[in-house]
Formats: C-alpha cells, sequence, structure tokens
C-alpha cells in the first residue's frame, strides 16, 4: 500500500508568500499511548516520542552538579568483535540508551543489543545479530544511534532497525528474537516495501542507523543511503510502517514521488526516475495523540550538484507529517528548495506546546543544518510567524537549474552566522584582518545559498551545521528550545557538468570531502566562536541567549596573546535538559575538545560545574533514576577509541545512613 496519492490536500498561500498544505488534521480517534512517561524512565530516544531530551529529574541541581562521579562505566561488546576480526575498521558509539521497566538498553555501532543493569552497569543479555559479518556497511561505517520499546500487557519488546537492512524485535526480559515477528524475529527491509529493487549488496548503498519510531502499535523505519556513490538510479528514500506486533508491512510514503503522486511535478523531465535519495536518516518524533509522526528529510541525488534533477524535488529536504496508522500525508514544508549544499534536516523535529500571541500553540521546531528554527502548529503546518520566499543567488553553471527564492523564518532569528563577508573574518589585529582578506579574495563568496561555482566556492554554514544529528532540547515547561551548532567554513568548486574542479582527480562529489577553510597562520579564517549554545524563547520567537560551547582554543598559543575568552569548539555532540539544568559535552570532531560534561544554568548559560569524563561525548546523554539514585548516562567512543557508556551519578550515601 502507497500513501502518496494527492487526497484532498490543497495548497494555500499565506500572506508572507510562503506556500505550505493544509488538510485535515490526524483522526480523532484515541490510542492508548504504549510507552506513556514515567518521570524515573527514559523510554525513548528522544526521552519521549516528542524529541523533548528532557526529564523533570532534579536530584542533580545547580548545588550538587559539581559533586558529579563516575558511578559505572559499561564496554561494548563490539570490542570482542574487532579484537577477534582486527581488519574491521571501528566505528562511532552515537547510541543513546533507554531506560524503562528497571532495564536500560542500547545499541552497539555494530547493530548489537545490549540490556543493562541501570544502578550497576552489569550486563544483562546482548543480542548479536551479525550484522558485520554481511560487510562493511555504506560510506558511514559502523555506527548506531539507538533503539525503540513497545509494551503490550506482559508482552515487552525492543526493536532495532540495523545498519544491514533487517528490522528485528527483541524480548526485552531474555533478548530472544520474538519469533511470530516477521521471519523468526525479523523482516528484511531491502526487499519489501520500495519502490525500486536495490541492486548488488544492499548494505553497501543502505541501511539503518537512526532508532525505529512507534506510534499506534506501528514501527516507522527511515534509512541511511549513501550519498557519495553515483549510480543511476539511486535507491529512493521510501518511509515503511510495519505492525509492531506481525512485522507486516502496513504502509510505504514515497519521498520521490512515482508519476501520478502528488510532487511529481516538482522532479521536472523526468528526473525522478533517474534519482533518489531523498531519505529519512535521521531520528523522527511523534504526537501520540493526534496519531502523526514527523520526518526530517535528506537532500536528494547528489548533494551539490542538480543539474539531473531539474525543479524543487519534493519531498527532499522537507518536514513530513504523516497519519501514523496510514502513511498518508498530512501536510508537509520544504524548508529547502533544489538542495545544492547538503542541507538535509538532519535531527528529530522537537513537539512542544508554547503560547504565541495569547493562544496556546501545539507546534513543532526544526532545527537545520543552516541555522534556521522553522515552527509550525504540528496539527496543520502553519507557521508560527509568516516564513518568506526570499531570492538568492543563481549558480553560474549553465546546466545547473537552482531554484529563484528559499524559504526564510522571520522569527525566530537564526541561531548560527550564515553566509561570509567582511564582517565576518577573524581582526584580533590590523594585520590579521588584511591577511584574512587577502585568503577571502582566492574565492567566491556570499550570503546563505551561494550556489559553488567554478572558482572555489565558500559555503558557511557547511553540512556538518549549523545544527547536526544530536539536535536540540526543549523544555515543556517554559516553551524553550536549546540547540547546538557549529561554524566551520568550507569551500568547493564544480565544473561545466558538476563534478569536482578543486582536487585535480575530476571526482564525482557527491557528499561532504570538501576542504575547510584556513585562516593567516593556521589560525581560523573567521571570527569567533566556532561552537555555540543559543536558547530560543519559541513562545516569543525570540533568542534569550547565546554562547560559546566551550574554552575551545582560547589558551593554544595563537589565541593566548588576544585573550578572546571562550572561542568555541567544532565537537558534535547533543543535549540533555532538566528541570533546572542544560547538559552538553564537547565531541570528539575538534583537536581542542574537551572530554568532559558541562551543566549549564538553562535560564542565563552560566557554567554550574563539569565532571571530567574518559572521553569525549557523541550522542545526546539522557537520565533516570535507580535504587534511589539520579544517573546520567554518556555514550562515547570515536573510532579507535574504547566504545562504552559512562554513568555519573552523586555519591552514593554511606551503607546504613539515612536517605
Amino acid at each position: 500500500m502507497t500513501a502518496n496519492s494527492p487526497g484532498i490536500d490543497r495548497r494555500t498561500l499565506l500572506a508572507s508568500g510562503a506556500v505550505i498544505l493544509v488538510a485535515g488534521a490526524a483522526g480523532a480517534d484515541a490510542a492508548p499511548i504504549a510507552n506513556a512517561r514515567k518521570a524515573e524512565e527514559w523510554p525513548v530516544y528522544g526521552a519521549t516520542n516528542a524529541a523533548t531530551k528532557y526529564s523533570p529529574l532534579d536530584q542533580i541541581h545547580s548545588g550538587n552538579v559539581a559533586e558529579l562521579e563516575i558511578a559505572w562505566e559499561w564496554i561494548s561488546p563490539d570490542s570482542a568483535i574487532l579484537a577477534a576480526n582486527p581488519e574491521l575498521k571501528p566505528g562511532e558509539f552515537q547510541a543513546t540508551a533507554l531506560m524503562v521497566d528497571g532495564t536500560l538498553y542500547v545499541s552497539t555501532a555494530m547493530s548489537q543489543v545490549a540490556a543493562i543493569d541501570p544502578a550497576t552497569g552489569k550486563t544483562l543479555w546482548v543480542h548479536d545479530p551479525g550484522s558485520w559479518r554481511r560487510g562493511y556497511p555504506t560510506s558511514k561505517g559502523f555506527q548506531h544511534r539507538g533503539v525503540a520499546y513497545w509494551r503490550d500487557g506482559p508482552d515487552r519488546r525492543i526493536l532495532i532497525a540495523t545498519g544491514d537492512n533487517r528490522l528485528i524485535a527483541l524480548d526485552a526480559r531474555s533478548g530472544m528474537p520474538v519469533r511470530d515477528f516477521g521471519k523468526q524475529g525479523e523482516v528484511d527491509l531491502s526487499a519489501i516495501g520500495l519502490q525500486r529493487p536495490v541492486t548488488g549488496a544492499p548494505s553497501s548503498l543502505m541501511g539503518v542507523t537512526s532508532p525505529p519510531l512507534i506510534c499506534r502499535d506501528v514501527v516507522v523505519v527511515g534509512q541511511y543511503i549513501d550519498d557519495r556513490t553515483a549510480q543511476t538510479p539511486m535507491p529512493a528514500g521510501d518511509v515503511r510502517g510495519f505492525d509492531v506486533r506481525s512485522g507486516k508491512l502496513l504502509w510505504t510514503f514515497h519521498t520521490v514521488p512515482q508519476p501520478t503522486e502528488f510532487g511529481a511535478d516538482s522532479w521536472e523531465q523526468g528526473s525522478a526516475a533517474r534519482n533518489g535519495n531523498a531519505n529519512v536518516w535521521a531520528p523522527m518524533s511523534a504526537d501520540d495523540e493526534l496519531g502523526m509522526v514527523y520526518l526530517p528529510c535528506s537532500c536528494p541525488t547528489n548533494n551539490f550538484y542538480g543539474g539531473e534533477r531539474p525543479g524543487d524535488n519534493l519531498f527532499g529536504n522537507s518536514l513530513i507529517a504523516l497519519d501514523a496508522r496510514t502513511g498518508k500525508r498530512r501536510w508537509h514544508f520544504q524548508i529547502v528548495h533544489h538542495d545544492l549544499w547538503d542541507y538535509d534536516l538532519p535531527c528529530a523535529p522537537n513537539l512542544i506546546d508554547v503560547t504565541v500571541d495569547g493562544a496556546r500553540v501545539p507546534a513543532v521546531a526544526q532545527v537545520t543544518k543552516h541555522g534556521f528554527c522553522f515552527a509550525f502548529d504540528r496539527r496543520t503546518g502553519r507557521p508560527l510567524w509568516p516564513i518568506e520566499e526570499r531570492a538568492v543567488p543563481q549558480s553560474a553553471i549553465a546546466s545547473e537549474h537552482s531554484a529563484a527564492t528559499q524559504p526564510f523564518p522571520t522569527r525566530p532569528p537564526p541561531f548560527e552566522r550564515q553566509g561570509v563577508s567582511d564582517a565576518d573574518l577573524i581582526d584580533f589585529t590590523p594585520e590579521l584582518k588584511a591577511s584574512a582578506r587577502e585568503i577571502l579574495g582566492r574565492y567566491d563568496h556570499g550570503p546563505l545559498f551561494t550556489p559553488l561555482g567554478p572558482r572555489p566556492t565558500m559555503v558557511l554554514p557547511s553540512w556538518v551545521g549549523g545544527a547536526n544529528w544530536g539536535g536540540a532540547a526543549v523544555d515543556p515547561e517554559t516553551g524553550m528550545l536549546y540547540v547546538p551548532s557549529l561554524t566551520a567554513v568550507v569551500s568547493m568548486a564544480l565544473d561545466p557538468s558538476g563534478k569536482r574542479s578543486d582536487t585535480g582527480d575530476g571526482a564525482q562529489e557527491i557528499a561532504g570531502q570538501a576542504s575547510v577553510v584556513r585562516g593567516p597562520g593556521g589560525m581560523p579564517l573567521l571570527k569567533p566562536p566556532y561552537g555555540r549554545i543559543t536558547a530560543i524563547d519559541l513562545n516569543r520567537g525570540e533568542i534569550a541567549w547565546s554562547r560559546p560551547n566551550g574554552p575551545g582554543a582560547k589558551d593554544m598559543p595563537a589565541f593566548a596573546p588576544y585573550h578572546p575568552g571562550w572561542t568555541g569548539t567544532t565537537g558534535r555532540t547533543g543535549p540533555l535538559l532538566t528541570r533546572t539544568l542544560l547538559f552538553l559535552g564537547e565531541g570528539p570532531h575538534s583537536p581542542v575538545s574537551k572530554k568532559v560534561l558541562r551543566a549549564y544554568d538553562k535560564r542565563t548559560g552560566e557554567v554550574r560545574g563539569e565532571v571530567a569524563l574518559p572521553d569525549h561525548t557523541l550522542g545526546p546523554p539522557m537520565t533516570y533514576m535507580a535504587a534511589g539514585r539520579q544517573f546520567i548516562v554518556c555514550g562515547m567512543g570515536f573510532r579507535a577509541s574504547p566504545h562504552r557508556l559512562v554513568a555519573l551519578a552523586l555519591p552514593a550515601a554511606p551503607a546504613g545512613a539515612p536517605k
């Protein structure tokens, strides 16, 4: 069953000039919420299906957060596989664990699943589906972000969509496959519900790196599709819904529309048949009461050249709301038309209720790689504030078909720098500024959405963000959103046929292997900060505060003479929000990142404490209560460094001491 038929949807032109699709709200019939949240638990990757990354727990607070210590460490069972198979390349431990029904559950980079005692870190069981035996998965290698949990009375399941394209259901108590799900506990995602057959070795082209999402007993699965491979046609980013009990395919939504489906006319000259991707590789979110699932869609085939895909290319780069039970499109908004910058939507949309102009609105907020926060009424897709279609620079490549306009939200303001100008250059001294200007002159540069051209062209934000897969956190009590972001300017050049021309090898560059633009004397070209945290008031559409995300290079010899203060770091990681604090580590992608978890006052951004870690954090941390203690668990392990979970807690009370 496909779910793209035009139905009764219609386009509505807002006064702002932004085009949206409005449809009837999801069915009003109520459905039980399988994973109702208990305050002491963390039952979903993002805390709840709303992707809040928020917990109301406050045993750890600003008055004692500096006392946190490591309570236990858990080593990934992948380490044994790597030790026995040294030819395998270790990946990244990007997972965020779940804690539900008194047990911690986590996936590993190699798509193993483990159950862990949440108070001690003791392994209870491990399920190895053998994904690593089936070959090296896609260009991303071994990495995975998490699992999903479902229960109905005594039936309790863990579901994982693996790097080698299997949807597996496990008994949550034993770790054994649920035999009446699919075939002996699994569904082959490379063989069912796809609009195009996947030729060759499927896992070399596509696989799943993010957790499935469960809403109204439907398991919704997207996938990562290799964007460093050029073949015709590429797999399309079909999103599928499966029955959580049987594994039966219920529906498929085509993010690259077929000829009779809505959006097909946005692919001119029949180009949809030649192109693919537009997949949902990031985590998703859902409103269990509305029965709606929200998909952050990535860009179509070839991230930087669209000459082979004229048109706006729906549903690439779109936020899409689907009915969870049927897969029918309720509404969508395309955030980037005809993407030429790899500005795919990188993280789960955040669902939060806010008060705008005195009215309470159930909202969805999508932060982006290019530094915007788009906010909508999640029932209808109507923007909370006007979104304007503005003219943008056009491509100098004759075969390109760049979009004439792009959407710009009028509120909130951008949370990250956009485009490159003289005002952005490093300026600690007049000499540094003059040298930076000379470097700037070697490149094409301009405002946001400046297309790549024959000369090396600067892109800011780049495809690493802005925001990325760690996403944002939202506070359901205040309507505030907190987003980490990066400032990293890169460059590329394309020849008249869209091939990379600044490498000397004529590579068909369709993914982000670009050159970081360096400044004078090995310093950055731009002034700091290079990484930040921004707090956005979604009730007003205003930035409440913004600050660098760490000390960064402030004490490095090149920076120290200028006393710049915190410069921030480009190490990517995700946030955790509690009743009083915002927690954020520093990712491993920067040589100046620190191995710490830092706690900020979420009202002001002031640092309230930090705790040393054995490694850099990667995925967003999570928190829960067990044995009377609040734990914060961080995942870490980048390439060859040990993959592990590290649990932090306040010092345990001495035996016999009053609680």
